[in-house]
């Protein structure tokens, strides 16, 4: 029931409006304030996942804490993360619909959940293939170069991560050796985020453990027939 009315708070918020006031004195190229008024539905976790933003930061700045209680009317800031940030290409922008197509076809044909192929490609770029982050990794699944590399051994062909196929490919094959690489779907999850060494080496960071209840909330949106467009 808990996960239900996260996930139908979240679904709420997604289609909630927000503001871009002037940025604050506390804003860096790191983060990007955004001021919202919260609707009937609002938590901070849905809020943080609609956002792109990590739930504790999001309680800190506010001075809130995980028992607070959001009031309909009340007026946050949320901490948008922008530190590699994406650059948007040139090229004309691949419609999300056809990236969500793809996805789902490359999960099929690689044996990886439909779901949470989508739910980690919407947490790393919202299904925007036309993005670049400052590290350097591309498209919708957002992977590194080096990674492509990787992939491209198991896929058995050269992968081109400009390009929506071959970029969706590399992501979910990514993901299938993660899956029979780590003991459990948390550690999968995170590995995708962190990098599987360090995940070995580390367990989670705090921020990783965000980003893997981000991309189990999207999964649960998705399994419950919530669009995330």
């Amino acid at each position: 029931m808990a996960q239900r009315l996260a996930a139908l708070a979240l679904a709420g918020a997604l289609t909630a409006g927000l503001t871009l006031p002037a940025a604050p004195a506390e804003a860096d190229d790191r983060r990007r304030i955004v001021s919202y008024v919260v609707r009937p539905g609002d938590t901070a976790t849905g809020l943080a996942v609609r956002f792109h933003a990590w739930t504790a930061e999001l309680l800190t700045l506010n001075d809130l804490t995980e028992r607070s209680t959001l009031y309909v009317g009340q007026r946050l800031r949320i901490p948008v993360v922008v530190e590699g940030r994406r650059r948007t290409t040139a090229r004309q922008p691949v419609p999300r619909d056809r990236v969500a197509r793809a996805i789902t076809q490359a999960a099929d044909r690689y044996g990886v959940s439909r779901r949470l192929a989508l739910a980690v490609a919407w947490q790393e770029s919202g299904w925007r293939m036309g993005v670049v982050s400052s590290a350097g990794a591309i498209g919708a699944m957002q992977v590194m170069p080096g990674t492509g590399e990787w992939m491209s051994l198991y896929v058995g062909r050269k992968l081109h991560l400009h390009r929506l196929r071959d970029n969706v490919a590399a992501g979910v094959m990514l993901l299938r050796v993660l899956r029979d690489s780590t003991d459990n779907r948390r550690d999968k999850i995170a590995a995708y985020y962190q990098g599987l060494g360090a995940v070995r080496r580390h367990g989670l960071y705090q921020e990783t453990k965000a980003y893997v209840a981000n991309v189990l909330a999207l999964k649960r949106m998705l399994r419950e027939g919530h669009s995330l467009r």
